[in-house]
């Protein structure tokens, strides 16, 4: 399986740091997000990775390089200064993934589990997985429930921001900006698809105060 880290995003919630520093380039721990992931996907057997990126682009490109560094193979889509938003972003990559399905992980994301769990195939009738988190306290209100394994809009989970996918679920979809939301809705109303909890500790490091308890979090760890 190959897998895509979305590392496009602003980060408007971290500035000032991200003024200088692209969102996934920001550590926690010691060590950028974007690495962490590339460790993580490594140690389950994915080599082949593709890196978006828009804003302070070419500061990934250069850290990350052909990711020879790390033990595996990077590409690099890159999207210009604005950005193609979470599907757009995905559509510009898809010749990358052959026609196979595929991982997409958030890269402003810190995943504290094995990532063995997302290797399962995704079955036939689904055109995607969505792994899905207790609500964090920044969203109460939730995005997703799971009924008999499929997903639909609800107030019980919140999206991890990784998710396996089908290749055919966009397919002959133009390049433009466009959010992964209303795919997930159109999806989910003709029951295609599916959604199970993520198996670990999960956090979106959106701000400056969740970037401080990833980095407590790590602390304790040690």
């Amino acid at each position: 399986m190959k897998a895509m880290i979305l590392a496009a995003g602003r980060g408007e919630r971290l500035r000032p740091i991200t003024d200088t520093c692209p969102k996934p380039l920001v550590k926690v721990g010691g060590k950028e997000l974007l690495v962490w992931h590339i460790e993580k996907l490594k140690q389950v057997g994915i080599t082949d990775i593709l890196i978006n990126s828009a804003y302070l682009s070419e500061k990934i490109v250069d850290f990350i390089g052909d990711g020879s560094k790390f033990g595996v193979k990077v590409t690099h889509s890159v999207e210009g200064a604005s950005g193609l938003e979470t599907a757009g972003g995905i559509i510009k990559a898809l010749p990358f993934f052959e026609g196979k399905d595929f991982l997409v992980v958030n890269g402003d994301t810190f995943i504290d589990a094995d990532y063995k769990q997302f290797l399962e195939p995704l079955e036939t009738e689904y055109l995607a997985r969505l792994y899905l988190v207790d609500n964090p306290p920044h969203n109460q209100k939730g995005d997703f429930k799971i009924e008999d394994g499929k997903c639909y809009r609800g107030s019980d989970y919140t999206f991890s921001g990784t998710a396996v996918y089908k290749t055919k679920a966009f397919l002959n979809m133009p390049i433009e900006k466009k959010p992964l939301l209303p795919l997930f809705l159109k999806w989910s109303q003709i029951h295609e698809l599916s959604a199970k909890p993520l198996c670990g500790k999960w956090f979106d490091v959106g701000t400056i105060e969740r970037l401080n308890q990833v980095n407590s979090y790590i602390q304790n760890l040690n």
